[in-house]
């Protein structure tokens, strides 16, 4: 006899062979995307650090630059030349003070629109060579035409957008140094009377951007939402005219923070995150580095891991069909009993565990069959009557309320419920065996009417039936004959025993008001126990009572 343990153990072997190949390769893919995520978190932690290192700089200028403007509207007196050149004066102290405390600021000015005053111009400081604010001579704005928001940006855009502004990069005025600019209009009374603002000189925030630095050959960089450099290590930004501006590579621009692009050749990784004035910080570094030498790993593994696992697949598939097939019919066949339904066919009869296994199963599925008939009898089977008993009917209400449950729309049934009048008069009158016979002939004679439907005994004298379908349309009828049949009985019978004397109650299911099936068994009691009072008090209306509620 060939063990089927051996033919397990040699298909487990195989299994577990190629499931260690598989496993590796699932594990190298892990590695792999662990730490292609961990790059990519390294890369927007630095990112998020360095953006709020700049944020937090150019929020200082913000505020600065916010409150020189409060001041300025809360020390506006007036607007001729005499209160406001003395005006202007006060703004130079105050805004030396802001701008001293301000870390980068190469320019800080208050202009005055020309048609405000033709004396009053502002003023405006430069910090050139970081030696100190130098008071320089201002630009005639009267030489420019100021409906232009191209020509003198700082003043021209803040002027017609009414609001607060980040002015992106552009060469400042006489000093051709390319600078961004935080600025503010002024208004008195409702009235444009100009600007106040603060030039930061880009290398300021070089010293912030040069310090974001990952693995070997990863940096940072700044650019605007277009594209356009504003900042990079490795190219001299400054040097360049607005022509000549380098352009960020395809890619940088987007949507989505996490990008791959090639820089020179190199294929990069990089994340952004917009800054408060409308830029974007970069951070970035090659491919090779945060992926690591993964590659070429990766590849020869699935190479080798998909040759292994072709050829242990197509020896499975050949080697096993002989067991797999007497397998699967034994599990349908398992399935089928779990089931209930015991009409299964297994054919084999191999000399082997399995052979052995099939064999004895069948034995216990026969056993079991049997033993099931046997208990459903005794369970659900009257000994007296041999109709359903109690517990049948519990199930069969149960079954019942399922389906009201699901939402059967076409549930329709109609229950009865009976009682044998006067059986503990009998008994103590005739003895217990004359009162088993009444009870026999009770329960002969409803399952004699209601032959479609089940009947149960449901306690010493009471008996059920449910009517459904055929039964159920024709109900009123097969009442009807039940009475008549209980007045054949009793008039063909001196003995009481054997007569049928049954007060009975029917009640129909309604969906609307029944909130459970046992308000039908409620109802039909009621009725039941209508029926029977009306009989004692006056025989003869007694069947007008033993009708459907």
């Amino acid at each position: 006899m060939r063990s089927i343990r051996t033919k397990i153990t040699v298909i487990t072997l195989g299994v577990v062979t190629v499931a260690i190949i598989l496993m590796s390769v699932l594990c190298i893919y892990s590695i792999r995307k662990t730490e292609r995520r961990r790059s990519d978190q390294i890369l927007l932690l630095l990112c998020e650090t360095g953006a709020r290192n700049l944020d937090y700089y150019f929020n200082s200028v913000q505020k600065s630059v916010a409150d020189v403007a409060t001041y300025i509207s809360s020390d506006i007196d007036g607007l001729d030349d005499e209160k406001f050149a003395l005006h202007v004066e006060r703004i130079k102290k105050y805004f030396e003070e802001k701008a001293n405390k301000t870390n980068g600021v190469l320019t800080y000015y208050y202009r005055i629109d020309p048609t405000v005053s033709n004396t009053v111009k502002g003023f405006w400081y430069i910090d050139a060579n970081g030696n100190g604010f130098v008071e320089h001579e201002v630009t005639d704005i009267t030489l420019y035409d100021t409906s232009d928001t191209s020509a003198l940006v700082w003043f021209t855009v803040p002027k017609y957008q009414g609001k607060p502004v980040w002015l992106p990069p552009y060469i400042t005025d006489n000093l051709d140094v390319k600078v961004i600019s935080y600025n503010v209009p002024i208004y008195y009374r409702g009235s444009f009377v100009g600007v106040v603002g603060i030039e930061i000189d880009y290398s300021t925030m070089a010293e912030q951007v040069e310090s974001i630095r990952l693995f070997n050959n990863g940096y940072a960089f700044l650019n605007d939402k277009d594209g356009n450099l504003f900042y990079h290590p490795y190219l001299d930004v400054s040097k360049f005219t607005e022509e000549t501006t380098p352009v960020t590579p395809d890619g940088i621009i987007g949507e989505n923070s996490f990008i791959n692009y090639t820089f020179d050749g190199v294929q990069k990784e990089a994340v952004w995150l917009s800054l408060s004035n409308g830029m974007r910080l970069n951070v970035t570094a090659p491919v090779t580095e945060t992926e690591g030498n993964w590659q070429n790993l990766i590849i020869n593994i699935i190479v080798s891991g998909v040759g292994v696992l072709i050829v242990a697949g197509l020896f499975t598939l050949i080697y096993t069909r002989q067991i797999s097939k007497p397998l699967k019919r034994l599990t349908e066949a398992a399935e089928l009993v779990d089931s209930g339904n015991y009409d299964y066919d297994l054919l084999y009869d191999g000399n082997d565990e399995l052979g052995i296994l099939t064999k004895t199963f069948k034995r216990l599925a026969g056993h079991m069959k049997d033993s099931i008939a046997s208990l459903n009898k005794q369970i659900f089977v009257d000994a007296l009557t041999k109709v359903k008993n109690k517990g049948a009917f519990s199930h069969y209400l149960e079954e019942l309320q399922n389906e009201a449950d699901s939402g059967n729309e076409r549930l329709n049934f109609s229950l009865g419920v009976f009682d044998c009048d006067d059986l503990k008069a009998i008994n103590d009158k005739y003895g217990h065996d004359k009162g088993d016979v009444y009870l026999e002939t009770a329960s002969h004679t409803i399952c004699s009417i209601f032959k479609e439907s089940p009947v149960f005994r449901i306690g010493g004298d009471e008996f059920s039936v449910i009517l459904r379908g055929a039964d159920y349309e024709k109900r009123d009828i097969l009442i009807k004959k039940f009475d008549e049949a209980c007045e054949r009985i009793n008039s063909a019978t001196a003995n009481e025993w054997e007569q049928a004397r049954i007060s009975g109650g029917f009640a129909d299911y309604d969906p609307i008001h029944d909130g459970a099936i046992s308000d039908v068994v409620r109802r039909a009691d009621k009725v039941m126990y209508e029926n029977k009072r009306l009989r004692k008090k006056t025989p003869e209306k007694a069947e007008e009572t033993q009708k459907t509620e």
